[in-house]
């Protein structure tokens, strides 16, 4: 069972601008969506792995609270944002127009036509 997941890039940048404007705390929502919609193995485990990411995060901020901050959490912070945003863009969903089929090239020859009655040529030597 192959489902499509079709969204414009207007869906695809809302979903996106929701894991920024959150500063990530949100950033499972949009693969749960997927998740449940498509229903694939590999949409579960990348729903699982931004779980994971809260989990570990959440806890590891509250731990390094006092002084000037964990320059590493951040760089962990900002390179998740990154991924799930390309994720989003450019992986998740697929484009909603059909695809056009191909146009040979200018000059290319032509399939045959199917033939019709006795085909030329020496018909006893076949």
């Amino acid at each position: 069972m192959d489902k499509r997941l079709e969204a414009g890039w207007l869906q695809r940048i809302a979903w996106s601008v929701l894991a920024w404007g959150s500063l990530g705390l949100l950033i499972w929502v949009p693969f749960l969506y997927v998740a449940v919609r498509r229903g694939r193995a590999s949409d579960w485990g990348a729903f699982a792995a931004f779980v994971l990411y809260e989990c570990v995060t959440l806890p590891w901020a509250s731990w390094t609270s006092g002084g000037d901050g964990d320059p590493i959490l951040g760089a962990v912070a900002v390179l998740c944002l990154l991924v799930a945003t390309a994720m989003l863009l450019f992986a998740v969903f697929e484009d909603p127009r059909p695809k056009q089929a191909a146009q040979p090239p200018y000059g290319a020859p032509a399939a045959p036509a199917p033939a019709q009655g006795q085909p030329y040529g020496y018909p006893y030597g076949r």
